[in-house]
């Protein structure tokens, strides 16, 4: 473009220089002329200028789309698996349920402050009974807990690499958002698991603790009646001649 001007007011000028020469032959205006081509050419740069912006327009609309895509990657069936298969663990425990109503209700029947004259010793045996059966239970879940959380490992390792992979090969802003995104769904999954893990673990703690300190309160009350029965001991002579 630069180089067309150049030539251009070049020619111009020998146009003018020679103009009283042609005068004869052409009608010519030198000024019109030179005045004409520079317009062509503030035009060509016009043309020029918009042609580049329309360019940096469609680079723009390009850098867009790329930060619109999608990761076309979803995590959310493996963990929403893996919690569920913990969860469940949770809802098949035996024992105290984890219903806070009634774990109230449950405490109070199994573990008593204190028992009361009626309660006979059939009934004291089988409270026994029970509560150890529950502590072997709470016991069992977390036991059972521990071993999902083990086989969750896999598939946390596998989200985690197609998470990682895929973010490190985002092509725009929206993809490295989504992957940022999965890698948190995951930890906060594993967090939820690991706060299901202590919850069993110390539940079982605490019901072992508890079957502990009823144990004594059930000693009380045997001591009680062992020492106020109605049928007192009465020493007896043993002849131990054998006659």
């Amino acid at each position: 473009m630069k180089k067309i001007a150049v030539s251009v007011l070049v020619l111009a000028a020998m146009l003018a220089a020679s103009g009283p020469a042609f005068a004869q032959w052409v009608v010519f205006d030198p000024s019109n002329f030179i005045q004409n081509m520079l317009t062509e050419l503030h035009t060509l740069t016009q043309i020029e200028n918009q042609v580049l912006e329309l360019q940096n327009e469609a680079q723009m609309l390009l850098n867009q789309a790329k930060n619109l895509q999608g990761l076309n990657f979803s995590a959310l069936t493996q963990l929403q698996a893996t919690y569920a298969a913990t969860e469940q663990l949770l809802s098949q425990a035996q024992g105290l349920t984890f219903d806070l109503n009634v774990t109230r209700t449950q405490l109070a029947q199994l573990y008593p402050a204190a028992y009361g004259a009626a309660v006979t010793p059939t009934q004291l045996d089988a409270g026994s009974l029970s509560r150890w059966t529950g502590s072997l239970d709470a016991l069992d879940t977390a036991i059972e807990v521990q071993a999902q959380a083990t086989q969750n490992l896999p598939s946390d390792e596998s989200v985690l690499s197609g998470v990682l992979t895929r973010s490190t090969s985002a092509v725009g802003s929206l993809q490295a958002i989504q992957a940022t995104n999965q890698l948190l769904g995951l930890r906060v999954r594993q967090v939820m698991q690991s706060q299901q893990l202590a919850i069993t673990q110390d539940r079982a703690v605490a019901l072992e603790e508890a079957r502990i300190v009823e144990s004594e309160a059930r000693a009380r009350a045997l001591r009680s009646r062992f020492m106020t029965s109605s049928t007192p001991y009465t020493p007896e002579p043993i002849d131990l001649s054998g006659n």
